[in-house]
């Protein structure tokens, strides 16, 4: 994965064969908190949705990233934002093995990412097909009746139900034009999407 300042990305991964890499509510708060700690160091996260098998963010790399880049003397061929991922998806794997007794990989080794503005247009098709696509994704799954029954997404934070630490809620709202009222909010993430657009997001 590169980035590059002043870019927004759609970063997901899952569990080795598919299997599920969180088995409780715990290991989904555990793995938030990770997120806080070593995500906001170089981004800013605008919405997420863990599932049972995989994982979805929707980040945005700020200016001052590129300046990070060239200041840094650390191991330089391995940016400052990919290490950080590698570090919260290795730590977690550990603590995960050492909680069930397993041993071995737990998600896959490459985790993928999708710029969705290249061009650094402010295009808003690609963007929020991405951020709607991930609020959608456990109804699409049907493991919840609705998009505010999943509580592990950034959803319940835009609607003003949870007021959490993790989002940046007003970056989100101002670069995506999202509604400021909470059921607004609602009305506007059951919007269907472009099936063509949603394929252009991975």
């Amino acid at each position: 994965m590169e980035f590059v300042g002043d870019r927004l990305y759609h970063i997901y991964n899952q569990g080795n064969n598919r299997e599920r890499i969180f088995f409780c509510s715990d290991n989904y708060q555990f793995f938030l908190q990770k997120m806080e700690r070593h995500l906001l160091k170089h981004c800013n996260v605008l919405a997420y949705c863990l599932m049972p098998n995989h994982f979805h963010w929707m980040i945005y790399v700020p200016d001052e990233y590129d300046d990070d880049l060239s200041e840094s003397r650390t191991k330089p061929n391995i940016q400052p934002l990919n290490r950080e991922i590698a570090i919260l998806l290795s730590s977690y794997t550990q603590a995960i093995n050492k909680s069930y007794g397993r041993s071995g990989s737990l998600i896959r080794s490459r985790t993928k990412s999708k710029c969705l503005n290249k061009s650094g247009s402010r295009d808003e098709q690609y963007p929020l097909t991405c951020f709607l696509y991930i609020h959608q994704n456990p109804l699409k799954a049907k493991l919840s009746s609705s998009l505010f029954g999943w509580p592990y997404s950034s959803y319940r934070d835009y609607t003003g139900e949870r007021s959490g630490n993790l989002c940046s809620l007003q970056l989100g709202r101002r670069s995506l034009n999202l509604p400021e009222d909470g059921k607004e909010f609602e009305k506007f993430s059951i919007r269907s999407l472009n099936e063509d657009v949603v394929q252009e997001i991975f």
